[in-house]
C-alpha cells in the first residue's frame, strides 16, 4: 500500500449479533481509558450501551492498528463541538482523522490520512404512530425546496421514507466531516445526484468540487454514507487539530476521483484482540 492509502479504513461491526454477558461487557469496557467509561454507563438501554462501547472501541482499535501507536499512549480528545480527534503524534499521515456512527444494528468507523471524512449510518425504520409524510414533515426546516420536492415525489410511503433517509444521511456525514456542531444550518447544504451516483453538494448555493459522497445499502434496513473533502472546510476548532489544512489541487483531485473503499466487517472479539 502507498503511504497515503495506508490510513484509509472502512470498518463495520454488527452489534445485533454480539450478546455479551455482563462480565464480558465489563471486561471490554475495562480496556478503555477511564475517562471514556462514563459516556457508556450513562445509557439506560443495553443496546445503547453496546453501541456507545463499540464506537469507542473502534476509535482505539483503528488508531492502534493503522498508526501502530501503543494502546496506552493513544490520546483521543474532543473539540468544543464534540468532534473526536487524535492528539498530534508525529505520524507520517499528516491529517489522519476518523469518524464513527451508529444506529440500529451497526456501528462503523471511517478514516482518512489527508482529507476530511464523515460517516453516517441510518436505520430505515417505519415511524410509530404517524405516517411517513407526517414523520418527514418534522424535518422540513432542515431540507431545501429541491430536496423536499425530490423526497415527496419519490413514490410509495416506503420509498418516500427511504429517500428522506438518503438525504439526511448525506447531510449528517458532511456536518460530521467538517466537525460542526448541532447549530450548523442543514439548509445551507443541498445535494444533487444522478440515481444516487455522482452525488454533488451545494454549499450556501454554490456547487463545491472539493467534496465527494457515496451511499451504501448495508442491508435492507440500514444505509451508510461517506463524505470525503478538503480539510480547509473544517470548522476552526477542528482545523487547528490538523497538521496540513492546505492541500495541493492535484493531490485533492487524485484522491477524490479514486474509487471508494468497501466496508470490512469486524467482530468485537477481533477488535479487542488488536488491543491485547
Amino acid at each position: 500500500m502507498e503511504e497515503e492509502e495506508a490510513g484509509v479504513r472502512r470498518w463495520l461491526v454488527d452489534v445485533a449479533h454480539w450478546h455479551p454477558s455482563p462480565a464480558q461487557f465489563d471486561a471490554v469496557v475495562a480496556l478503555l481509558p477511564s475517562h471514556e467509561r462514563p459516556a457508556i454507563a450513562r445509557f439506560v438501554s443495553e443496546d445503547d450501551r453496546k453501541r456507545a462501547l463499540v464506537s469507542r472501541l473502534l476509535h482505539y482499535s483503528l488508531v492502534h492498528h493503522v498508526l501502530r501507536i501503543p494502546f496506552r499512549q493513544i490520546n483521543i480528545c474532543r473539540t468544543p463541538e464534540g468532534k473526536p480527534y487524535l492528539q498530534k503524534n508525529g505520524s507520517a499521515l499528516p491529517n489522519f482523522n476518523f469518524n464513527t456512527s451508529h444506529q440500529g444494528d451497526y456501528v462503523g468507523i471511517a478514516s482518512e490520512p489527508l482529507y476530511l471524512v464523515g460517516l453516517d449510518i441510518v436505520s430505515v425504520s417505519k415511524p410509530h404512530g404517524e405516517t411517513a409524510s407526517e414523520f418527514i414533515s418534522n424535518f422540513s426546516s432542515y431540507l431545501t425546496h429541491h430536496e423536499w420536492n425530490c423526497i415527496v415525489r419519490a413514490g410509495t410511503p416506503s420509498q418516500v421514507l427511504t429517500e428522506f433517509y438518503r438525504y439526511w444521511c448525506l447531510k449528517e456525514a458532511f456536518v460530521k466531516a467538517i466537525g460542526a456542531g448541532v447549530g450548523f444550518g442543514l439548509r445551507r447544504i443541498e445535494f444533487h445526484h444522478a440515481h444516487w451516483t455522482d452525488i454533488s453538494i451545494h454549499i450556501d448555493g454554490e456547487v463545491s468540487n472539493k467534496w465527494r459522497f457515496w451511499l451504501f445499502n448495508l442491508d435492507e434496513m440500514h444505509l451508510a454514507s461517506i463524505a470525503k473533502g478538503h480539510p480547509e472546510d473544517a470548522v476552526s476548532s477542528y482545523k487547528k487539530t490538523l497538521s496540513n489544512a492546505t492541500v495541493a489541487e492535484e493531490q485533492l483531485h487524485s484522491a477524490l476521483e479514486g474509487p471508494e473503499e468497501a466496508f470490512s466487517l469486524w467482530t468485537v472479539e477481533q477488535l479487542t484482540q488488536l488491543l491485547e
